[in-house]
């Protein structure tokens, strides 16, 4: 789960990171208002779940009061493109407005889990204010690691190395070393997958900053988190996959053509590889789980076919928990019900097949059905149009 900038700041604010003063604003005469309670000169930030803001024209820096509501004016309602916000760009709804501050040098600090050792990594550059992605494939050098022992923490030797290491000065050293703490600290208890801020700035009187802040969170540990949970802002999320979440569907839109049906997180990641291998593009990923029901199955259906990019569908079912001849019925239903105009491939092996397989033959639908899963990929992918 995602958040707003505002509010991994005030998160990141309640563990003692130092972030600048500032508050959210949903109209122009509340951004307004607040850049006069902060003085006038302030930063005017377009909130949405996207980076690449300032390039799109989203962070624009005010004199005063009155060009603060200027440009207030022109980002709020906007509708932003950024380079992770693709071509149809995102709606911007709310702003931060924050006071200015004397920059002398932007940093970078970051934590991320490490699959390949299976532990928490802080990373820390010199090199702030840009792409960390962008950092790594040029200078990988310029990114300094620690690892995060679990159940100890980011430690002061290390939060120090990292300092020094990153060149803060000695005057400041002791305020970042805290900043790293508590971000850590906040990371840890908040089950945050991401925690970064970019830029962590220092600034001419040697203090730092979280500029910028960016938190995520693990979907799986929300049921600890009501607060974190009433944060969600589903505007800045794919419709389709708000829908699917009602239904307890794990769902995630692609650009593609061929909508995928699979159950388990494993089967369905290798149908969307073969279905790239017989030169095909997944328009999503979607695993209805072990013991999806019929009309969890119509809902599925349901919310593949509003992605007006499908083409063909592909349904690849392992009959354990879900059977067969439930997924065979559900999909009935569903063609009965929503009026399929795409063609759709089955490929069912497991519990109750022949079953599922009468049903499906007995429906009176063209079901395409498919012996194995190379032969699935390969039909599926000339039932959309052929290879991409």
């Amino acid at each position: 789960m995602k958040i707003h900038e505002y509010q991994a700041k005030e998160i990141l604010a309640k563990y003692n990171v130092p972030v600048p003063r500032g508050k959210v604003a949903y109209s122009v005469a509340e951004a307004e208002a607040i850049a006069k309670e902060l003085g006038g000169s302030v930063v005017v930030k377009a909130q949405i779940h996207a980076g690449g803001r300032g390039k799109g024209g989203g962070v624009k820096v005010a004199k005063d009061v009155a060009e603060a509501a200027v440009i207030a004016e022109k980002i709020l309602g906007m509708t932003l493109i950024t380079h992770q916000t693709g071509p149809e760009g995102r709606l911007v709804q709310r702003l931060l407005v924050e006071e200015t501050l004397p920059i002398e040098r932007e940093l970078y600090l970051g934590i991320v889990l490490d699959r390949g050792t299976g532990k928490i990594i802080f990373m820390a550059s010199a090199a702030g204010g840009m792409e960390i992605e962008e950092v790594a494939a040029k200078d990988p050098d310029a990114i300094l690691k620690e690892v995060i022992e679990p159940g100890i923490g980011l430690q002061p030797y290390q939060a120090r190395k990292l300092a020094y290491g990153i060149g803060i000065p000695a005057a400041a050293a002791n305020a970042a070393v805290q900043a790293m703490l508590a971000l850590s600290k906040a990371c840890m208890e908040m089950d945050a997958t991401l925690a970064e801020i970019n830029p962590f700035i220092l600034t001419k009187d040697n203090k730092v900053y979280a500029l910028d802040a960016k938190i995520n969170f693990d979907d799986n540990a929300l049921f600890r988190h009501k607060d974190v949970v009433e944060l969600r802002d589903v505007n800045e999320e794919d419709p389709l996959e708000v829908e699917a979440s009602k239904f307890g569907l794990n769902y995630i839109k692609l650009d593609g053509n061929i909508a995928c049906m699979v159950n388990g997180a494993g089967l369905a990641m290798a149908t969307m590889d073969i279905i790239q291998y017989a030169g095909g593009t997944p328009a999503n990923f979607l695993d209805v789980g072990g013991g999806a029901s019929a009309e969890q199955v119509k809902n599925a259906f349901r919310i593949l076919l509003g992605d007006p990019a499908v083409k063909a569908v592909l349904i690849n079912i392992f009959g354990g928990i879900l059977r067969c001849d439930t997924l065979a019925a559900g999909v009935v239903a569903a063609a009965r019900d929503l009026g399929i105009a795409v063609p759709i491939v089955i490929r069912m092996e497991g519990t109750n097949v022949k079953e599922g397989q009468l049903i499906l033959k007995e429906s009176g639908f063209n079901f395409i059905v498919a012996d194995g899963m190379k032969d699935a990929a390969e039909k599926v992918v000339a039932a959309a149009g052929g290879s991409n």
